[in-house]
């Protein structure tokens, strides 16, 4: 038994192995991998009962291939890796949950009902918060991006391991433009080239910053503003189970706690490039309490149907688009994670 438990296992350390050193040495087939596992999501949805199981399945395995691929590169192509390694398997953490939680949604309220659903729900939100604040709290990690694990730059990734092999290209900056312009004795062969601008001295340098992905310092009253961000959907499970989801409270008060977390966190100077972008994308995730209950339910829903119907019925090929849209909406109304997560 434990020779054959041996065996087994070397079988699989032998296919990672096999595996890491495909994704090493070929990333764009690694993504081509990835694209066609999510195509077919797309294409298993609706074809048959239970396709919206399986298509959320395999949306979920191409999400964590993405996850997986991202980190074999990252570890094996970026010296030194931008983050320490406990950090790192935190950020994993959440988003191996940010790639299943719909899928657990789904799932669960299909093998064991709606109750079981709501239980599920609160778990992955517990665990997520839990993981956020610990990040927050002991790796001073600033404003958390959505997703937790930036998607690698893979091009940027393995121009930085040529130019570490062969040494930095030698270019031309222009005095005006500030254009860097690579000399022909430098430029790579055509099956080795990456048709983009060489990095100069200080463009290469903001890569690494990118990379680093350097938290800025919050201090107390921008941590608090984080803390309540990251409590946001306890917040409202809880009012959702003290006041029902018909009422008006947990949307008024979430809606609250997402304004006054932003207005605070806005008034930091310091912040990096990606902490701003991150705080333009939660500016924009505020016209979700448009389609969420239960505004959606007695203002929006009306209004979307009658324009969408319109759009369908007198704009030619934009029906393609809008009458499935009209009936994805009722579907898309009972998921937690689409309108909440």
């Amino acid at each position: 038994m434990a020779a054959t438990l041996a065996r087994y296992r070397d079988r699989l350390q032998e296919l990672a192995r096999k595996y890491k050193e495909f994704v090493v040495q070929n990333p764009a087939g690694a993504t081509k991998v990835e694209g066609a596992v999510r195509m077919l999501s797309y294409l298993i949805a609706g074809r048959f009962t239970d396709s919206n199981e399986l298509s959320e399945l395999f949306y979920s395995a191409s999400n964590l291939l993405v996850l997986l691929n991202d980190g074999i590169l990252r570890k094996e192509l970026l010296k030194p890796p931008p983050t320490d390694g406990s950090r790192q398997r935190l950020l994993n953490w959440l988003g191996v949950l940010e790639s299943l939680e719909v899928f657990i949604e789904i799932g669960s309220s299909r093998a064991f009902g709606d109750r079981m659903r709501w239980v599920a729900i609160l778990v992955i939100q517990l665990l997520k918060a839990c993981l956020r604040v610990v990040l927050l709290l002991s790796y001073k990690s600033g404003i958390q991006s959505f997703p937790s694990v930036t998607p690698l730059d893979r091009e940027g990734a393995l121009n930085q391991t040529e130019e570490n092999n062969g040494g930095q290209d030698t270019c031309f900056v222009g005095t005006r433009s500030s254009r860097a312009v690579r000399s022909l004795t430098d430029a790579p062969t055509g099956r080795n080239r990456f048709w983009r601008s060489p990095q100069g001295p200080d463009g290469q340098q903001r890569k690494a910053d990118d990379w680093s992905g350097k938290p800025s310092d919050l201090g107390t009253l921008g941590t608090i503003a984080e803390t309540v961000q990251i409590l946001r959907p306890i917040t409202h499970l809880g009012c959702l189970a003290v006041w029902g989801q018909k009422s008006w409270k947990p949307w008024l008060l979430a809606a609250a706690l997402d304004v006054g977390s932003l207005s605070v966190l806005r008034d930091i100077d310091h912040l990096s490039l990606r902490e701003r972008r991150e705080l333009r994308r939660r500016s924009l995730l505020l016209l979700y309490y448009l389609v969420r209950s239960p505004f959606y339910n007695r203002y929006t829903e009306i209004r979307l149907l009658l324009l969408l119907r319109l759009l369908g019925d007198y704009v030619p090929g934009i029906g393609l688009v809008a009458r499935p849209l009209m009936d994805y909406l009722p579907v898309w109304q009972k998921i937690y994670f689409y309108n909440w997560g």
